[in-house]
């Protein structure tokens, strides 16, 4: 918004006052472009001082009061918008939470009621209101909290994630047996029931149901496949109050949400700091906050978030925090505390998986290597497990192949063909890895030769089989595979200066001068220098594509 448009908003009284509500928001927009919440809420608090009547005010101070976590002005505006009848939702659930934070059960009810939805359309009201009403009278301690879960699903298909909070909510208000009972006959269909399933178990195991905890989890465990959720780790915390209960939900709607494809980021974040102005020691809230803000464009609030604990945090979100850092620059810090977090006990192979990406990251091969090695650790002879062994040891080859050390590297990738001979991605890789330093030439070839027939719409191993045959003079042979490649991926620099290479030797010059062109617009510092070599003196063995 430009600044004479601002000043045309403001009425004359403000104008009057030495500009001050223009200048405050002009203030305001910038921070807002910089992605500074807080400083945006500031000038936009002072910009309401000059020009408290100003349209539209209001609703952004609300915006920007979520955004920085700030629940005393977030209050404010949305109370101020509720009293001259702008019945937001953002506002709605603000005004909920403070009033379940400050257990004004009374008030809660009335907040939550005060946008009538009399189609049954509002698609955000329906996954908020029935738990929320549930969780507001486990906090008045009426009778039957449930029954606004119950109902709502008596008016569609069976939502396993509502009857599952249906029962959690009989369990917080001390009707544990009858919670245990609804939740037996629930099945676990998708990973927001499982996530849902696993808070219940922890809260029947803190009210004494202590087998149907363990077949909760049992069930839970079957669901999910083995997967190790970072939320599934996070899930161990029982429900015990109203308020706990009402911020486990948002969380559950925050994560939810985060994950849909191309969604605003700012409906996620609105829920997940609701969550956590109610529940802020809550792990799973905790987490749902920090991706919401780290979607947001906040990624320093969400370090700042991971930071600044009470209490020790969990080893999943001691990893989301070397993430974050790594993402930021400051690699040393990161491998320090995601190699903390993956020693952390039980051990989790997600996160020594994680550990192992910052280390590669970080370029630090020993706590790459360290992750490798407690990776190998855990694995048993189960098929997944010896898949698994298969791409560690060719992980472990390709840190040896870049220290330069080949006769560390090359018993490791022969231990991985024998391990998973039928394999295309290792085949490759230990046939790719010799043929470019000339080692055993004729099994290489064999070898990548036999990875292309398994998966000829790869591309990287089309341009392996391509530049193989480039590598044994059969030229003719190399450029029609190494254009396929191009074509599946025409953004790899490494495959376009493959094909421009081969395109030389093939005495098609000009072309290979046009694609040389292409790659050296996407190439690296080195590969940029050598195509421009290429480029000035035409193909050398020194400036041969490695």
């Amino acid at each position: 918004m430009a600044v004479g448009v601002l000043a045309a908003a403001v009425p004359a009284e403000a104008a009057s006052d030495g500009g001050a509500a223009v200048n405050a928001l002009v203030r305001a927009r910038l921070a807002e472009d910089a992605g500074d919440p807080a400083a945006a809420l500031s000038a936009l608090t002072s910009a309401a001082s000059a020009a408290p009547d100003l349209p539209g005010l209001r609703g952004r101070i609300l915006e920007q009061a979520i955004q920085a976590g700030d629940l005393i002005a977030a209050r404010g505006a949305a109370a101020q918008l509720w009293a001259n009848g702008e019945r937001r939702f953002d506002a709605q659930l603000v005004l909920v939470v403070d009033a379940m934070k400050r257990s004004d059960w009374k008030g809660a009810r009335a907040f939550l009621g005060g946008r009538p939805d009399k189609t049954g359309g509002d698609a955000i009201a329906n996954l908020v209101t029935p738990a929320l009403n549930s969780w507001i009278d486990v906090g008045a301690r009426e009778k039957e909290p449930e029954r606004h879960l119950i109902a709502a699903l008596s008016r569609g298909r069976l939502e396993p994630t509502l009857a599952l909070e249906a029962a959690l909510v009989r369990v917080a208000a001390k009707q544990s047996t009858e919670g245990a009972r609804l939740a037996a006959d629930t099945v676990l269909s998708d990973r927001t029931s499982q996530l849902a399933a696993l808070r219940l178990a922890a809260t029947l195991d803190a009210a004494g149901q202590a087998d149907a905890a363990k077949a909760l989890r049992g069930r839970t465990a079957m669901a999910a496949g083995g997967r190790e959720d970072p939320m599934l780790l996070l899930s161990g915390q029982p429900v015990t109050t109203a308020r706990g209960g009402a911020a486990h939900w948002l969380g559950l709607l925050a994560d939810g949400l985060a994950r849909t494809p191309n969604g605003s980021p700012k409906l996620p974040l609105l829920f997940a700091r609701s969550a956590y102005w109610l529940g802020d020691q809550d792990w799973t809230v905790r987490s749902a906050l920090v991706e919401a803000l780290d979607r947001n464009g906040q990624g320093r609030d969400a370090m700042a978030l991971l930071a600044d604990s009470r209490t020790a945090q969990p080893a999943a979100l001691q990893m989301r925090h070397a993430e974050l850092l790594a993402e930021a620059g400051d690699m040393a810090s990161a491998v320090k505390l995601a190699d903390a977090a993956a020693r952390a006990e039980p051990v989790a192979r997600s996160l020594l998986i994680r550990f192992a990406d910052i280390a590669r990251r970080a370029n630090d091969p020993a706590a790459a290597e360290r992750a490798y090695m407690g990776l190998e650790a855990t694995l048993g002879d189960a098929p997944d497990d010896m898949s698994l062994r298969g791409s560690l040891l060719i992980a472990r080859a390709e840190l040896k192949l870049q220290a330069g050390d080949w006769d560390g590297a090359e018993p490791l990738m022969e231990k991985a063909v024998n391990l998973r001979p039928g394999d295309a991605t290792i085949l490759n890789f230990a046939g790719y890895s010799a043929l470019e330093r000339r080692k055993n030439v004729k099994q290489s070839l064999a070898r990548i030769e036999a990875a292309w027939k398994a998966e000829p719409q790869s591309a990287s191993i089309t341009d392996s089989l391509g530049w193989a045959y480039f590598l044994t003079g059969r030229i003719d042979d190399a450029v029609p595979l190494l254009e396929l490649a191009q074509r599946g991926e025409p953004g790899n620099a490494v495959i376009v200066e493959h094909l421009g290479d081969a395109y030389w030797q093939a005495g098609r010059r000009f072309q290979a001068r046009y694609t040389w062109r292409a790659a050296a617009l996407l190439a690296e510092a080195d590969m940029a220098a050598r195509i421009e070599a290429k480029l000035r003196d035409g193909l050398s063995a020194a400036t041969t594509a490695p």
